[in-house]
């Protein structure tokens, strides 16, 4: 063979070998590059950190699949999901819940897990309400409030959150409405998330309702200073729960990648994580896995996660209706009769 030929050859090898490498590489490129997932979701969730300190690096790692999320209250959070910006919600109001599946954007709604609302204060407690049930405290701070009308006595979100949809309602179980109180001098609303609402109602030395997640993560790190003081009442209780986007509803979501989020969240794998997260750093977890209780059917938690954060459905109580489950395959519901809640 002559050098010319020789060199055609090799030049030739070398052309199908670069081909065949860049058609290899790209290829592995493609399937491991890693999916993405958008979730909007309450502040009381991610102002915690347990969402990417947590859900996210673990769901990646098994299913090779990012989550970002969108922060807002829960009705920011509905409101972003009706825009067709995310492929599934994690919220805790269940009025909002049932209407968003009700207009036809949400299915397979799955609960996940659980903590209480708390309401703080400052250490002094100026109104007296420590250790009283929900109703005579709030009923101590309207009347604190109306005689210390120069100064901001309350801070509500007042921004269509899960956490503001559950102190409409501890208002109107009190005998008050939440509109008429807005409008008196001492009542103070923020319009932001949990966090800065924490911070606001520390810097005025207030009172205001939180999650108790977002509260232990805000106290620990020595961003506010403001004491626990009603933490008892089967009304505080706060159930979080995963709603997939209805794809007949919207289209051009991954139906798919959430369905896969709300599994994981729901397995052992996503229960024992919940279970965890917080123990080393606050001596005690900021959020409580729901199935072990469900499975259980047992105890005061049991009843109150039915009652306040389930759905009746005919003649049970379920997390989902029949109604509102899109091609579910092997994700299955938590349904029990409603004598259990109403007997």
């Amino acid at each position: 063979m002559n050098k010319r030929i020789k060199l055609g050859f090799l030049l030739i090898l070398l052309v199908v070998s670069f081909s065949y490498g860049c058609i290899s590489n790209s290829g592995e490129t493609t399937a491991e590059k890693p999916g993405v997932l958008t979730i909007s979701t309450t502040t009381s969730l991610y102002d915690t950190g347990i969402l990417e300190k947590v859900v996210a690096p673990a769901f990646k790692e098994k299913y090779n699949i990012e989550l970002r999320f969108i922060p807002k209250g829960t009705g920011g959070a509905i409101l972003d999901a009706k825009s067709g910006a995310s492929d599934a919600i994690l919220v805790h109001a269940l009025s909002r819940e049932q209407a968003f599946m009700e207009e036809g954007y949400g299915v397979n709604r799955k609960v996940f897990a659980y903590n209480f609302f708390v309401i703080v204060g400052p250490k002094d407690d100026p109104a007296g309400i420590r250790g009283l049930s929900v109703s005579e405290a709030l009923k101590r701070i309207v009347d604190y409030g109306r005689s210390h009308q120069n100064q901001l006595v309350w801070i509500s979100r007042d921004d269509g959150s899960g956490t503001n949809t559950k102190e409409i309602a501890l208002w109107k179980d009190a005998g008050f409405e939440f509109e008429a109180l807005k409008n008196e001098s001492w009542f103070g609303t923020t319009g932001a998330g949990m966090g800065n609402t924490l911070l606001y109602t520390s810097e005025r030395k207030a009172y205001t309702l939180s999650d108790i997640g977002t509260y232990l993560k805000y106290q620990k790190e020595g961003k506010i200073d403001l004491d626990v003081l009603v933490d008892k009442g089967e009304e505080l209780i706060n159930v979080y729960a995963i709603i997939i986007i209805n794809p007949e509803k919207i289209s051009g979501r991954d139906f798919e990648g959430a369905m896969l989020l709300a599994k994981w969240l729901t397995s052992d794998e996503g229960q024992n994580a919940i279970a965890e997260y917080g123990k080393e750093e606050f001596g005690r977890p900021l959020f409580y896995p729901i199935v072990p209780v469900l499975q259980s059917q047992r105890g005061e938690v049991f009843k109150w996660i039915l009652k306040y954060g389930f759905i009746k459905d005919g003649d049970k109580y379920t997390e989902c209706p029949m109604k509102f489950r899109y091609n579910p395959g092997d994700l299955s519901f938590f349904e029990f009769p409603a004598s259990l809640v109403e007997g």
